[in-house]
């Protein structure tokens, strides 16, 4: 199969986001390796987080590209809808339980993020079955946005705004989880009459 411009976009992707989780899971220490850590005015960065950070934000970018070009070129494909949709949970989710299991975030915005992920993916799959389409609301589309902001900070250990003591990685996690919230239950009543359809 020839894939277009888009959809090799997204294959990039899948592998950043795969090289990524690599990089963070590798327990490097056992194979005497050692990422540097640099003080910037109190403020510690690991040079592997960073690195993980530099790879999650070009993953980030190339979202917004393929998507972009699809949509104005009207290359929207079967195949690049799965493959975005892999592309986006191995890229997002994978990062979100990692940091959980390295406690820079909690363990609780995962559970939440991820389950919300499976209820709406169900409804997709459900409305789409019988031929219908839910458009994406603008509260998950800044749910994203929030998010891949707030994730890429925590990488960086939320520099530059570690420098003035505000938590803006934090919030931005936590305004994501909540609008994930929100917008899980806003797709779930607007999916209703595809899963609960009226007997005639």
């Amino acid at each position: 199969m020839k894939m277009n411009l888009p959809n090799k976009i997204t294959i990039i992707r899948i592998i950043l986001a795969i090289a990524m989780i690599v990089l963070l899971l590798i327990p490097w220490y056992n194979l005497g390796i050692e990422f540097p850590n640099y003080v910037i005015n109190n403020e510690i960065l690991n040079l592997k987080y960073v690195l993980a950070g530099i790879i999650f934000l070009v993953a980030s970018l190339t979202d917004f590209i393929d998507g972009y070009l699809a949509r104005s070129r009207n290359m929207v494909t079967d195949f690049g809808k799965v493959a975005d949709a892999i592309a986006d949970k191995i890229l997002v989710n994978g990062l979100l339980i990692i940091l959980a299991y390295d406690r820079l975030i909690p363990v609780v915005v995962p559970v939440i993020i991820i389950t919300r992920d499976i209820i709406v993916d169900s409804c997709k799959m459900i409305s789409g079955n019988k031929g219908k389409v839910v458009a994406a609301s603008f509260l998950g589309k800044a749910k994203t946005m929030c998010m891949m902001i707030g994730l890429t900070l925590v990488l960086f250990n939320n520099l530059p705004f570690a420098f003035l003591n505000i938590p803006v990685a934090n919030f931005l996690i936590l305004v994501a989880t909540l609008l994930s919230v929100i917008s899980g239950c806003q797709y779930y009543y607007n999916s209703r009459e595809f899963l609960f359809p009226k007997n005639n």
